[in-house]
Parts: C-alpha cells; structure tokens; sequence
C-alpha cells in the first residue's frame, strides 16, 4: 500500500468502499481471498483509492478481526492507497489506535458517533486518537449536528484541525433533497479548502458535487461492481463533459435506489455475490443484518 502523505492531487480521484468479505465459520474468520478478489476487480477498473468504513461494517469488528485486516491492507501493492477506518467510540478508537500504530498508514477515518458530544470535547478526543496512532485523520460527516448541537463551534474545531496538519481530509455525506441547497456545505466550505472535501454518498450527489461545489473527487459503495463506469464519470467530469458524467450516473440509481431502500452496506455486500465479482458471505457485525444460509 501506498504510506506517503496525501497531496492535493491525491484526493482528485474516486474512492472506493467496498464490503468486506467473510468465511462461514464461527468465530467469524475473514476471506482474504474472496476479498482480494474484491480488490483486483476494483483496480482492473481503474480505482486505485480504497476506503474501508461502513460498507465494510467496521462500526462493529471485534479487535482481533480488526488486527487482521490491518495486515492484509498493508501488504497491499503501493501503488494502492488503502485506508481503514477506526471508532465510532472514543474508547474503540483508542484501543484500535493502538493496532494502527504498528503500521504506516498515511490516514485513518473516524466513524461518525451519535453518542453525546459538543465540539470541544470532541476535538479533545480527536487530537488523543491521533497522538496514539501516529496518523492523520479523515473526519466522516454525516449530519450537521456530528460536531455536537453548536454548529459554528464544530465548523471551526473542523478547519483548526486541517490547519494544523491533524485531518488530512473529510468525507461530507450529508444527504439533501437537493444537493444544490446545502448552507452546512457551503458553511464548511468557507473554513477549510474545498480540495481536501470529498463527495462522500457515492453516485447520487456526486455530478452535482463536482460539477457545482468543484469538489476534487467522491467515494463510491456501487462503484466497486462497475469500476470503470464509475471512474468514468470522474474522469467527464474533469472534462467539463457534465452531459456524459450524469448519463453513466445514471446506470448506478437503480442500484442505488434499493441501497436506499434495503440498507446501503447490506444490499452491496449481497449485490457483490450475485454479481459475480466475489462470494461475500453472511453479513457481519451490522445490528439490521440477517445471516445467510451457506448454501445459497
């Protein structure tokens, strides 16, 4: 995997956040193969940007699973960025900061947390996970409130961590009707540079986040099962060709459209398997899964 420092340049791309696949075995056990699959697939596409988070479920991954995949990520080609995430909880970050330490990461995501929290204390935090895993963080944004109820307070803990070098990045995945209409967008991107912004719900929002916000790049859950249609929406849109990038757009929203409906990480983790590109196994660690039959 790719350990050097983001640039500017780095964040011009599509990232990919593909599921995580495991064996039928209890304890659950990952199937590096099946998720190697998963990879190579991706990077035939042209995506060489991965980002492990919520489709992955790593919300839930007990430690030892965690550590596992650490490795895995790490022995990855370096022309590959790989990115795990770590959280939602201050004290899950801290023990996963801990594991994150023995490798060289360039950055880590930390999981939006719904539990209590104000600005303040969240930067507390903060800056203790990134002292103890000896790298830079992504922040994850998928409310306004996900700085605590005083919006101002967390715009600005937000931009002080960019300033000084703390986030490398943020992934903002605020859903609107209207991705036009967004002031919290508009409000962070008044304090932090919009280079460093990704479009973060993947294909939905995504032409009109490149195209109207001049954000630099988006992730991308559907994407991993048609990579090359997804980068080359990216790759129109940098070509000021808006018409081509909103028509391969296009393809993604019936697939996204049941994501909305079923759950996002469940429906990918099964359209995965039945798509060809790997056997993906039961659903782990998510609250809302059901487990599946080994048979099918």
């Amino acid at each position: 995997m790719k350990t050097t420092p983001l640039t500017l340049d780095d964040w011009r791309g599509v990232f990919a956040v593909p599921p995580l696949a495991w064996h039928h075995d209890s304890p659950p056990s990952l199937d590096l193969d099946a998720n190697q699959h998963i990879v190579d697939h991706i990077t035939a596409g042209g995506i060489t940007r991965f980002l492990y988070g919520g489709n992955a479920h790593l919300y839930h991954i007990p430690l030892r699973n965690y550590e596992v995949l650490l490795d895995w990520l790490s022995e990855q080609p370096d022309d590959l960025w790989m990115i795990p995430s770590a959280g939602p909880s201050f004290g899950r970050a801290i023990d996963q900061a801990l594991l994150l330490r023995k490798y060289d990461f360039p950055c880590v995501m930390l999981l939006p947390c719904n539990d209590p929290r104000d600005a303040a204390g969240l930067e507390r935090g903060l800056r203790e996970i990134v002292d103890a895993a000896g790298t830079k963080l992504i922040l994850y944004l998928k409310q306004e409130d996900h700085f605590g109820a005083d919006q101002e307070a967390g715009l600005d803990v937000m931009a002080r961590l960019v300033e000084e070098g703390l986030c490398a990045g943020i992934k903002y995945a605020v859903v609107r009707p209207d991705p036009n209409d967004d002031p919290y967008l508009e409000a962070l991107l008044q304090r932090v540079d919009r280079r460093l912004v990704l479009s973060g719900m993947g294909e939905s929002p995504a032409v009109a986040h490149l195209r109207d916000w001049s954000l630099p790049g988006f992730t991308t859950g559907s994407g991993c099962l048609q990579p090359q249609l997804c980068q080359g929406i990216l790759e129109a849109a940098q070509q000021q060709d808006f018409k081509k990038a909103e028509a391969l757009r296009a393809l993604f929203m019936p697939l996204e459209a049941l994501r909305t409906a079923w759950g996002a990480s469940r429906v990918l983790h099964e359209a995965t398997e039945l798509s060809g590109v790997a056997r993906t196994g039961a659903v782990r660690f998510s609250p809302r899964s059901r487990q599946r039959s080994d048979s099918r």
